[in-house]
């Protein structure tokens, strides 16, 4: 089963990001931006996503993708750990998340 330290370890392997401690919680950025966070709960993660794509992810997944009443108006959802498939699909969430506000030279860089 997928867990914090596989997201850590994923968001770590992409061009240029950091790691933060916001909220007494891990968070990860590239060029000042953050992309994905880890709440206290370790179970799940969250990270950017437009927030009409958000809905329609939301209406297909809900057991894997939501969005707390704090986050609502935001362009962030929550994904959780147990039920996504792989490793792969946790990537591929990550690196949706890290393009959005990677600067183009290095997105380019980062294959899927």
């Amino acid at each position: 089963m997928l867990d914090a330290d596989d997201v850590r370890r994923i968001a770590l392997s992409f061009p240029e990001t950091v790691e933060k401690r916001r909220w007494g919680h891990p968070t990860f950025d590239v060029a000042g931006r953050m992309f994905v966070t880890v709440p206290d709960d370790r179970t799940s993660f969250a990270v950017r996503c437009p927030r009409l794509e958000r809905d329609e992810l939301i209406a297909a997944e809900p057991e894997k993708f939501w969005v707390p009443k704090h986050e609502a108006g935001s362009n962030w959802v929550r994904a959780r750990l147990a039920v996504l498939e792989d490793a792969g699909e946790l990537r591929d969430i990550l690196l949706d998340s890290w393009r959005q506000v990677a600067p183009p030279e290095l997105s380019a860089d980062v294959r899927r």
